[in-house]
């Protein structure tokens, strides 16, 4: 059986594993920069309720965001090379493609700034927080418009 095969008769299952993939990836990318927001609003450097935010951003970054980005892109990449899902010639894959990319960069910078609370470096305000929280909100949109209106 060739792997193209091998891909066509999982889709369905691929394409299940990367929405829930997708689904718990985004929870994080929508929370942490919340948690941004309370911290640096709420919270004094070096007290107890700093370390315990940070064992909460930490892990929430380390045991469901980096799983969750890192399957998101396994299954995508799959359904990417499933014979006969996506249509080079349209605009929809490049769109979300360009996307997923943004969304992936914040993720990674989200993950700089969590590293700045650690050493008590962050230099952003609660506000600044909030308006990046809605990056992963606009590059969804983007992204959930290609796939399923395939302009």
């Amino acid at each position: 059986m060739m792997i193209t095969d091998l891909l066509a008769s999982g889709y369905p299952w691929v394409k299940f594993l990367h929405v829930i993939s997708v689904i718990s990836w985004m929870a994080g990318l929508f929370y942490l920069p919340r948690l941004f927001v309370y911290h640096v609003e709420s919270v004094e450097a070096g007290s107890k309720t700093d370390a315990l935010f940070q064992v909460m951003e930490r892990r929430l970054l380390r045991a469901i965001m980096n799983p969750a980005m890192i399957a998101s892109w396994i299954f995508g990449l799959a359904l990417v090379f499933t014979p006969g899902i996506v249509d080079w010639s349209m605009i929809w894959p490049w769109t979300k493609g360009a996307s997923v990319l943004g969304m992936t960069w914040f993720h990674m910078w989200l993950s700089a700034r969590r590293k700045e609370f650690q050493v008590q470096g962050n230099r952003l305000s609660g506000r600044q927080y909030r308006i990046m929280n809605e990056v992963p909100t606009i590059l969804m949109i983007v992204i959930v418009a290609s796939v399923i209106v395939k302009f």
